[in-house]
């Protein structure tokens, strides 16, 4: 057993160990660079070890999908706080979804390998309508879900159109960021991505409300 596998069982944190491993892998080569082989042998402990922590691959792909997902909602919370606090309430909570889609493309455009991970897994049977990784609703879809009903109860949204207002809004900015990404945008200089990206966001939101009136 090597010093650090010592060190870490001591202290309980090889798995913390070996999941902050394969974030740094997934920020660089995305979902294929995490594997058994590779975060132990960049953390200098046996395979064996790792299999007291995670059943396979899979299951420690999972573990850091889950990172890479909090570190989405992290950004995305950031910039959602960041929300002028001298607008109506029916004007922020508009801006609120406005900043999570920019939030969300930035993350994707910042942090490829994060992004590509972060969906990359999740539950195969969630209840309908919701997105779980280990029956628990992803962050990044929580920030989406909670500011829309924020909107309703703001009266910036109409209740009737509430219901499946994520997967538009979900679809439109995920779509945009997957092609400013992988797509022909990807070759574009930055401010014509950060205009694209607004405007689509923009009807994304004017989608979902029904309107283009402002607030």
């Amino acid at each position: 057993m090597t010093t650090l596998e010592t060190r870490t069982y001591h202290h309980g944190d090889l798995r913390r160990v070996l999941i902050e491993e394969g974030l740094e892998l997934a920020r660089a080569g995305g979902p294929d660079a995490v594997t058994l082989r590779e975060v132990t042998r960049a953390v200098g402990v046996s395979p064996n070890a790792a299999y007291r922590h995670f059943a396979d691959r899979q299951d420690l792909v999972r573990a850091v999908a889950a990172d890479s997902q909090n570190a989405l909602a992290k950004a995305i919370a950031a910039r959602v706080e960041a929300t002028p606090a001298d607008l109506s309430p029916a004007a922020a909570s508009v801006e609120r979804l406005r900043r999570i889609g920019l939030a969300y493309i930035q993350f994707a455009r910042e942090e490829r390998g994060w992004f590509e991970l972060a969906f990359a897994v999740q539950d195969e049977e969630p209840s309908v309508g919701i997105v779980t990784l280990d029956d628990e609703v992803v962050a990044p879809f929580q920030l989406l879900l909670d500011a829309l009903d924020g909107m309703v109860a703001a009266g910036a949204l109409n209740a009737a159109r509430r219901p499946a207002a994520e997967w538009a809004c979900w679809s439109a900015v995920h779509g945009f960021a997957d092609i400013a990404v992988h797509g022909p945008l990807q070759w574009q200089p930055p401010p014509v991505i950060d205009a694209l990206a607004a405007a689509v966001v923009e009807a994304a939101i004017t989608g979902v409300r029904g309107t283009d009136a402002p607030v």
